[in-house]
């Protein structure tokens, strides 16, 4: 049985790999799984089903951070770039650059207090 989220032989791929594989699948249908639900609550007329969608939409929320937060803890990289970019207020693309450039407190590095990095700063050490 083959499945959309191998994109190379699975029997090729570590058990890790496979179940990462597992994981970024349910991510995207999680995700799709919200989306329909918010279309669904703009549209709705009746309070009874748009509490009960409501309902189920927040649980899809859940599986959505969980699958996230299980895949950052089994990509360090990914987490660490996340972290300088979620729960923050203020400019997303400018975080996420910042993220990118490798500064740990969100502002960025510079030669002079990195030590000379080369924009790694605190992948550091994650995994790579």
């Amino acid at each position: 049985m083959e499945f959309d989220q191998y994109h190379e032989p699975p029997e090729e791929l570590s058990p890790e790999l496979r179940t990462k594989a597992r994981l970024f699948a349910s991510l995207a249908e999680e995700a799709e799984a919200i989306n329909w639900y918010e279309q669904r609550l703009s549209v709705e007329p009746d309070v009874e089903a748009r509490a009960i969608m409501a309902n189920a939409q927040h649980e899809e929320f859940k599986h959505f951070a969980m699958d996230l937060e299980f895949l950052f803890r089994k990509m360090p990289v990914w987490r660490q770039l996340a972290k300088g970019v979620l729960f923050r207020d203020g400019d997303i693309v400018e975080h996420g650059e910042l993220a990118e450039a490798g500064s740990e407190d969100g502002e960025p590095e510079t030669a002079g207090g990195s030590g000379g990095s080369l924009g790694i700063g605190s992948l550091k050490g994650a995994g790579l």
